[in-house]
């Protein structure tokens, strides 16, 4: 008879030669929000533990370098450095203002991630206050200090500096480079067909059967009550990040205010506008132009859409439901935009 040692050290290598049934889904919560990454290659137990444990490390990192909700992050120790200095950056955070820094000159300031102090006042940030309308004042104060004037990046010393006392905030840009993260990891380690969904933000590889059917993924509708697809598309090797105004808001007599801020105003967008999908290679970048493109709104964001050859559907508040607009890098990839809000109960997402 083999010792009781050995039998358990088998048993341990069977367990982990087990294949698993595809696809194998990886999801917990993160960044305030969730993340579920399926893929369906061919896995064994032992291969899935090693990818879900590299999974959570890369969004751990970002975590640690991006988020203001945490003080010991290395973007808090920024927004805390001495004005004027020149502070040494993380290869991922030089990479994420990069991005940040572009959107924002090809945005004419649409794209601001100097708007933390903005951000807290309005009562959305990591020290959000009691729901309600600053006095113009307080205002007046904070967006005197907002301007990514304020924020210079020495990309190849991988350093930066403010200028200004300004927060820098980068929740319009991390979420998406995080999910760019894990889809760099799953490649790195072999994996071929997978889709990474980071909270909504979601990037495609592969197929979803790992032969030829693509992946198919439902945009919202723009609705307040209830979560429905307005058009379930085919997504295949490309990224989606969505902005809308419709979730995220308060109310104060009577009227909404969304958690989106114009940083030219430092005050909600006030448009009809409800959403905008950015499909790009890299969500990082995705993320980033639907945040700018919301801001602003349907007619100037789109024709920066088209200028930029952006893939792009917006959905536009009507009287009675919205209409989808889409530009012509969208019209190339997918075909006209389907839906309107009359016929979105026809659609049904996957």
């Amino acid at each position: 008879m083999l010792p009781l040692f050995l039998l358990l050290a088998l048993a341990a290598c069977s367990e982990r030669d087990r294949p698993l049934e595809s696809p194998v889904r990886f999801e917990g919560g993160i960044f305030g929000s969730f993340y579920q990454v399926t893929v369906v290659d061919p896995l064994t137990q032992g291969e899935a533990n090693a990818l879900e444990e590299g999974i959570l490390a890369e969004l751990e990192a970002v975590d640690a370098q991006m988020s203001l909700y945490r003080e010991d992050s290395e973007l808090a120790d920024f927004n805390g450095a001495p004005l004027e200095a020149w502070q040494p950056l993380s290869d991922p955070l030089t990479e994420v203002l990069g991005i940040a820094l572009g959107v924002a000159e090809a945005s004419g300031g649409a794209f601001d991630v100097t708007v933390g102090g903005l951000v807290n006042l309005w009562s959305f940030g990591a020290k959000a206050r009691p729901e309600r309308v600053p006095d113009e004042e307080a205002l007046a104060a904070r967006l005197a200090h907002v301007g990514m004037d304020a924020l210079e990046l020495r990309p190849e010393a991988r350093e930066a500096r403010r200028l200004r006392d300004v927060t820098v905030d980068l929740g319009g840009v991390a979420k998406g480079y995080a999910t760019d993260r894990v889809a760099a990891f799953l490649e790195a380690e072999g994996v071929e067909h997978f889709l990474v969904n980071l909270g909504g933000d979601l990037l495609a590889r592969g197929y979803r059967d790992g032969e030829a059917e693509p992946w198919r993924i439902g945009i919202e509708a723009p609705l307040e009550d209830r979560r429905e697809a307005q058009v379930v598309l085919p997504l295949h090797d490309i990224s989606v990040a969505t902005s809308g105004d419709y979730r995220n808001f308060f109310m104060e007599e009577g009227r909404r205010y969304s958690h989106t801020l114009d940083p030219r105003s430092g005050r909600p967008i006030t448009h009809r506008l409800a959403s905008v999908s950015v499909f790009h290679p890299a969500n990082a970048w995705a993320d980033a132009w639907a945040t700018a493109l919301t801001v602003l709104g349907e007619k100037a964001g789109m024709a920066l859409a088209e200028a930029q050859g952006l893939a792009v559907l917006m959905s536009v508040r009507e009287r009675d439901g919205w209409r989808t607009l889409a530009s012509p890098a969208f019209v190339e990839r997918f075909g006209e935009a389907p839906l309107d809000g009359r016929d979105a109960n026809n659609a049904t997402q996957e």
